[in-house]
């Protein structure tokens, strides 16, 4: 008896998976169908912060510009 261990993409499964149940059961026998999803990692943010002590915002000397 043999083993194989297959990678199939999506588009060919069905037809893969269709080929093996029709060979006799006696002879073939799918022991594991596992599906490999990628884990996709968390993008990480950070914030940059900005030291603001001091300043005093004036709505004049704003619209003036």
């Amino acid at each position: 008896m043999h083993s194989i261990r297959l990678d199939i993409k999506d588009s060919v499964f069905d037809k893969v998976i269709y080929f093996l149940s029709n060979l006799p059961v006696n002879e073939v026998k799918i022991i594991e169908d596992t599906e490999n999803v990628q884990k996709i990692k968390p993008k990480k943010f950070s914030a940059v912060s900005l030291d603001t002590k001091g300043f005093s915002f004036n709505r004049e000397e704003a619209n003036a510009r």
